[in-house]
């Protein structure tokens, strides 16, 4: 195994990750320091990627040929890497305001307009927070590469917040109107878990 290609740990039982080299030719997105490939001896033929905390993961089956998993990992960090500067382009604070306003009409006319929703990169620990004082709304900009659904579940999250503090039976009313929120809170905890798994790994 060379240099640029180490076992860095086991996850779990069946799973090991790897970091591999970037591929030629291919810009990381902004944030983004390494690639991971993820085998798992339960991955029988699909093929995914997702950004986890600084590095791009790319998941395959353990039982997958070197070059198959070459070719794998460039696809899926270009795919990646497209997406995510589309994205950018879209969805910076602007974006993310616009975002808030469809989801406040939608699910939450009851709130005041925020004054500002927007991205920021000092939580680590939760995924929004809000104000309701100054109707200021901030998410967490390791949300950026999640699905729309998810973005969406947390801010219905924060905008109930501009209507009730805390998290009592109204609060939950209005969350619920949101029919994926069960849904993104299970994407959500599933995330941290395969985070916390990964960490304790190291």
């Amino acid at each position: 195994m060379s240099g640029d290609e180490r076992t860095v740990r086991a996850v779990r039982r069946g799973v090991t990750d790897t970091i591999v080299p970037v591929p030629a030719g291919v810009t990381l997105p902004a944030g983004v320091d390494r690639v991971v490939l993820r085998r798992s001896a339960r991955r029988r033929r699909s093929v995914a990627a997702r950004r986890e905390d600084g590095r791009i993961v790319v998941m395959v089956p353990a039982s997958m040929s070197s070059a198959e998993e070459t070719r794998w990992v460039r696809e899926m960090v270009e795919r990646i890497a497209t997406r995510e500067q589309h994205r950018a382009q879209e969805a910076g604070d602007d974006g993310l305001m616009a975002r808030a306003a469809r989801v406040r009409r939608a699910y939450v006319p009851e709130a005041p307009d925020p004054v500002s929703v927007r991205w920021v990169s000092n939580q680590r620990t939760r995924w929004g927070s809000c104000t309701s004082a100054n109707r200021t709304i901030r998410l967490s900009d390791r949300m950026r590469t999640m699905p729309d659904w998810v973005i969406d579940a947390v801010l219905v999250h924060e905008l109930a917040h501009l209507v009730h503090a805390d998290h009592g039976p109204q609060f939950r009313r209005i969350e619920r109107r949101y029919g994926l929120i069960e849904k993104a809170n299970g994407f959500l905890e599933g995330w941290d878990a395969g985070v916390a798994a990964t960490r304790r790994g190291g």
